[in-house]
């Protein structure tokens, strides 16, 4: 079937397009929900991963597929155990922008990354459902230690850019990569109940690189964005990489600290990283 891929950038959406492309189906078209520029990065959303929006773009140039994106209008007004058509609540977002795809892109079925959440897959089947596509759910109510050890086996490489658990230090943990994570994810499932897949909001991830990219995401620089309960603290680092011989064909710069921000709970504590980064050909 032609598929279109929801993507966040995490390592879940990623990765269930490769299982797509396994089970036979064809990726035609990535698509994208992001908020509006004036509002918080990452927004307090039941639906959607918006943490590191600003290089979802760069999927597009590393797949060599169209992205359809849209702002998010709505927001969560609907929040029971089933959902139905409701005005102005962010389900309908994704629904506008499936719709845009199917007509587009004649698309047949929509790839979605959800392991976890029964509230993501009743809206996402909701929406298929209206727009008589298929939804493909590879990962779901998936072990999710095994699910991890596959993700990494199968060539995948993301990097946490968001922390918010307890045991998740910024300094240690931000911009490490799954693989030199695992052993310590497990730590923490087994001593604090962590989600080892993140499926409880403790950490996401940004995709640099699968075996579906035709370009590898290379990053550039990152800054960590601390926002807690009680206070606001940014601190920078930045790792400059050397490519000899090797020209970018895409590249952006990180927006300014009144441009991004973290939702977090009264008490805890959430941060962020800002990743700059450029794409090269293989």
């Amino acid at each position: 079937m032609r598929v279109a891929a929801l993507i966040s950038g995490g390592k879940d959406s990623c990765y269930n397009m490769l299982q797509c492309v396994s089970a036979g189906h064809s990726i035609v078209a990535l698509a994208n929900l992001m908020p509006h520029t004036h509002v918080p990065d990452e927004l307090d959303s039941y639906m959607y991963q918006t943490v590191g929006h600003q290089a979802v773009d760069l999927y597009a140039e590393a797949m060599d597929v169209p992205l359809y994106r849209r702002t998010i209008e709505g927001s969560s007004l609907h929040t029971g155990r089933e959902y139905s058509q409701t005005e102005g609540d962010e389900v309908e977002d994704l629904y506008q922008l499936l719709k845009l795809v199917k007509e587009k892109e004649h698309v047949e079925a929509v790839s979605v990354g959800a392991i976890l959440s029964d509230y993501q897959r009743v809206r996402v089947e909701n929406v298929c459902a209206r727009l008589q596509l298929q939804p493909l759910a590879y990962l779901w109510r998936r072990d999710q230690a095994e699910l991890l050890r596959e993700i990494i086996s199968s060539g995948l490489q993301a990097l946490l850019i968001k922390v918010a658990a307890y045991g998740l230090d910024p300094e240690r943990h931000l911009g490490k990569s799954l693989a030199e994570m695992e052993a310590y994810l497990h730590e923490l499932s087994e001593k604090y109940g962590v989600h080892i897949c993140g499926e409880g909001g403790e950490y996401e991830t940004f995709t640099v690189d699968c075996p579906l990219f035709k370009k590898k995401i290379v990053i550039d620089s990152m800054e960590t964005v601390i926002h807690s309960a009680d206070a606001f603290d940014t601190y920078s680092m930045t790792e400059e990489l050397e490519y000899a011989d090797k020209t970018p064909d895409v590249q952006g710069g990180c927006p300014s600290n009144a441009e991004r921000s973290c939702q977090s709970e009264p008490g805890e504590m959430c941060v962020c990283v800002c990743v700059c980064v450029s794409v090269f050909w293989r």
